[in-house]
């Protein structure tokens, strides 16, 4: 089965790859690319962004403009993606990677109501906790922790996080 695009208009200029998985009331602006990627309820995706194969966005998320979220990229639910933030999959890249076979996945996942501010660029496998706010223009190089605000190149924790047992 081709899934479809379930919004009022489809998109005039939009690459949507057949195996691309949407949700009910997903609303597409015009220039994206999405691909092998799977997209929940309710959520928006803006101009000039691409989503790859395999990353899962969730239910009701707001991806802004000219954002990048590659493969091997999980955001859940209730999640803000600024204007220009990317994400990156690859701690070691190499243009001889995949000949080799040396290439890895590095897995990113971005926790429910978690906020991303503008041009932040997040590195591959770390962990954005439940809440957590990032600052424009950081560098997420670690994992933060649920509630936490982070900021700054690299990002540094800028007020306490939550405890699993405040949640």
């Amino acid at each position: 089965m081709i899934p479809t695009v379930n919004t009022p208009k489809q998109p005039k200029f939009a690459n949507i790859t057949p195996d691309v998985v949407l949700g009910k009331d997903v609303r597409i602006n015009e220039f994206v690319n999405l691909y092998g990627c799977s997209i929940g309820d309710h959520s928006m995706i803006g101009t000039f962004v691409e989503i790859q194969r395999d990353a899962i966005v969730g239910n009701h998320c707001r991806i802004q403009s000219h954002t990048f979220i590659c493969s091997g990229v999980t955001i859940e639910d209730h999640v803000f993606v600024g204007h220009g933030v990317v994400f990156i999959n690859d701690k070691t890249p190499s243009a001889r990677g995949a000949e080799t076979g040396k290439w890895h996945l590095d897995a990113t996942l971005v926790k429910q109501e978690a906020s991303i501010g503008s041009g932040a660029l997040i590195l591959g496998g770390v962990t954005i906790g439940r809440g957590a706010r990032i600052g424009a223009g950081a560098v997420v190089t670690r994992n933060v922790p649920d509630g936490a605000t982070v900021a700054g190149v690299p990002a540094r924790q800028m007020t306490a996080g939550r405890s699993n047992a405040d949640s």
